[in-house]
């Protein structure tokens, strides 16, 4: 009897990690897979879902102007808990550590329904940093019967936790299977004739991004500003910056670098061209979670431009340099990348360490041995 299973994602980033593990599930052959998807990130999310070709069997559109905390997770909660009531699977799975995951485990345990969690045991041990992801994945892991976690480190984080070593397995993290399926396409995604433009013609593309909420105001101010330094100090450089649709982010990149002669402001790129402009650019900066993966998986340096992060596996590797937001910080950091050869060569023959390619088939084989021994 096939076993059904719901994968649960609220953003595009969870759709792109949880994309390798529904494939590998499905291929598996033991398991029927649904997918629930919360929508509290609506455009991105969409837009993810049709490239990778995951349309929902459930969908929440719990997305609304100016979303307060509290709003998003009671209207996860319960619509979580309504699917699982009408369909109830033999385990619900959810990656990483939005309010949708941490939903997700809530109304896994209140339905007494076995609960995995992708990406398990990421800390920075400082409950506001990063805000509020450290405490969605921290009581998310309270309440997670399959931890699947992406490194020894992460392991090790719920070990000290307390968590039963058995109920640990590390896996990879899928986003390095999603980042070389993609890469290895033969076709790359068109882009935009101004980026197509800019990676032509400047010597050294950099890609940004930025959105995270300990990012608003003026820490993300101070970087705006240290973009344009970098572009006035290096005539080759180029900036490719896709602006988050969130007016906390958009108002501001907006004021400061519109109409920069060399910095290109534009809207956020699907997923295939997002992976595609990474190829092909010099330097990455932002304060992504899943760009500190994915850039090592594409042997291209990236600084992070926040003041902790839980992803340290990169910073030790070498692959990945933590600038925070300051200014003074990310011009010198970035433009000694940009200038000297040697530096540069270090980041990009350093391992990455987020995985292989194989979390995916990892993830679905324990999953048929946890539950045909549950059976």
């Amino acid at each position: 009897m096939m076993r059904r299973i719901l994968a649960v994602f609220g953003t595009r980033p969870e759709a792109v990690k949880m994309w390798p593990v529904v494939d590998a599930l499905r291929a598996d052959g033991s398991f029927q897979v649904r997918l629930l998807a919360t929508a509290q990130h609506r455009d991105m999310l969409d837009d993810v879902l049709r490239v990778l070709d995951m349309p929902p069997d459930h969908d929440l559109n719990v997305m609304t102007e100016n979303q307060k905390l509290a709003d998003v997770t009671a209207q996860c909660v319960t619509g979580i808990d309504r699917v699982l009531r009408e369909e109830p699977p033999a385990l619900a799975l959810a990656e990483g550590d939005t309010t949708t995951v941490l939903a997700a485990a809530l109304a896994a345990y209140y339905n007494r329904i076995p609960f995995g969690h992708v990406e398990a045991g990421l800390r920075t041990e400082d409950k506001y940093a990063p805000f509020p992801e450290e405490m969605n994945r921290r009581l998310a892991g309270a309440l997670t019967d399959l931890h699947f976690a992406p490194t020894q480190r992460a392991r090790e984080n719920l070990l000290r936790e307390g968590i039963a070593p058995e109920t640990i397995h590390v896996c990879g993290n899928p986003v390095v299977d999603a980042v070389q399926r993609i890469a290895s396409r033969d076709t790359p995604a068109p882009l935009p004739a101004a980026i197509e433009a800019l990676l032509t013609r400047a010597a050294r593309p950099v890609l940004v991004t930025a959105h995270r909420r300990e990012s608003f105001g003026v820490p993300l101010e101070s970087v705006c500003q240290a973009l344009r330094e970098i572009a006035a100090a290096d005539l080759g450089v180029g900036v490719i910056f896709p602006v988050h649709p969130n007016p906390n982010v958009r108002g501001p990149v907006t004021t400061l670098l519109g109409g920069h002669e060399r910095i290109l402001l534009c809207e956020p790129l699907n997923y295939l061209q997002f992976i595609h402009v990474m190829k092909r650019v010099h330097l990455i900066l932002s304060d992504s979670g899943g760009v500190q993966e994915e850039a090592p998986s594409l042997r291209k340096p990236v600084l992070v431009l926040r003041e902790k992060t839980e992803r340290p596996e990169g910073i030790a590797a070498g692959v990945a340099r933590l600038v925070g937001t300051d200014r003074e910080r990310i011009v010198r950091e970035a433009l000694r990348l940009l200038g000297s050869a040697e530096e540069y060569g270090r980041m990009v023959a350093a391992t990455n360490p987020y995985g292989d390619g194989q979390t995916g088939p990892r993830i679905a084989a324990i999953i048929r041995g946890y539950l045909g021994a549950a059976r």
